[in-house]
C-alpha cells in the first residue's frame, strides 16, 4: 500500500467503516441472522474488527486473535456465497465512506482475506484423486 494512503488513512477512519459495514451485516437478509447467532456482545466484536483493519492496514498489530479458527467454529453455516455477500457489502461501505484510492486498497485486503479463509474453510486435497492407484 503507497505511503500516501497510509497517511489518510487513520483509527477513525476505519472505526467509522467497522461499525458502518457491521450495522449492515447485521441488517443483511443473508448475513445477519449467521453474524446475529455467532455475536453475542457487539460491542466488542465492533472493537475487535477496528483492532483487526488497524492491523492489517496500518500494521498497528493491535489484533490478537485468530480468524481463521473464529470462522472454522462457524463452518456449518457459512458458504462461500455468504463472503461473496459479505465483500459486496464491505465494498458498498467504503466506497461510500472512503477515498477511491483507499477504498480501493481495504477492498483488494478484504478479497484476499476471504480467499485466504475460503481455503483454509473448504479447500481439500482429494487423498485419491480419481484415477490413482492406490
Amino acid at each position: 500500500m503507497s505511503g500516501d494512503i497510509l497517511d489518510r488513512l487513520d483509527d477513525a477512519g476505519l472505526k467509522n467503516v467497522v461499525h458502518n459495514f457491521y450495522g449492515r451485516v447485521r441488517d443483511d437478509a443473508e448475513l445477519g441472522p449467521v453474524f446475529n447467532d455467532a455475536i453475542s456482545d457487539w460491542p466488542h466484536h465492533l472493537g475487535k474488527m477496528v483492532d483487526f483493519w488497524s492491523s492489517v492496514m496500518l500494521t498497528t498489530g493491535r489484533y490478537k486473535g485468530n480468524p481463521m479458527m473464529m470462522h472454522l467454529k462457524h463452518k456449518r453455516r457459512i458458504t462461500p456465497e455468504l463472503f461473496d455477500r459479505w465483500l459486496a457489502l464491505w465494498a458498498e461501505t467504503t466506497d461510500e465512506l472512503m477515498p477511491p484510492d483507499i477504498a480501493a486498497a481495504l477492498q483488494a485486503k478484504a478479497g484476499r482475506i476471504s480467499e485466504s479463509l475460503q481455503l483454509g474453510m473448504f479447500f481439500r486435497l482429494d487423498p485419491h484423486p480419481s484415477g490413482a492407484m492406490a
